[in-house]
């Protein structure tokens, strides 16, 4: 049994690199993803977050404004904190702080979910919006978040 996480949104660049760190365990080493896919022009620009226990960062994720409306990415979970409900506590914090700015924007949240992690977001309130594609060599769904 790990310690409550805390839920941060990320002001202070130190914790940058433990982020980084933990996205190129998950999608560079577990899944493959090619370096240069996984961090991008938008790091400076998106708003990050992370789950901290004992003061280490084991979950992250991301957010930004986009043509189509606010979109979460690069959400991941370290190897050994999966299934203890760390993914859903920091994405319902994420949405807690984007659904009131969506609807002031008028305009949707989504995300590009991978095929294996569709019954997570599912639970969490997100629709599949159209048909499976490949990102980054891995199938996936766009999912548009319905308020409940």
């Amino acid at each position: 049994m790990h310690h409550h996480p805390t839920l941060v949104r990320v002001h202070d660049s130190a914790l940058m690199e433990p982020i980084f760190s933990l996205r190129s365990r998950v999608f560079v080493e577990e899944q493959k993803v090619d370096p240069l896919l996984e961090f991008d022009e938008f790091e400076e620009l998106a708003q990050h977050w992370a789950a901290l226990v004992d003061g280490k960062v084991v979950a992250c994720a991301r957010y930004r404004r986009t043509p189509l409306g606010y979109k979460i990415e690069r959400m991941a979970v370290e190897s050994t904190h999966r299934q203890q409900g760390l993914g859903r506590a920091l994405l319902q914090a994420v949405l807690e702080e984007l659904i009131p700015m969506a609807e002031r924007d008028r305009c949707p949240i989504y995300l590009h979910a991978q095929v294996q992690a569709l019954p997570f977001y599912t639970q969490l309130g997100f629709v599949t919006d159209g048909d499976e594609f490949e990102e980054a060599d891995i199938a996936h769904y766009r999912c548009l978040y319905q308020a409940r």
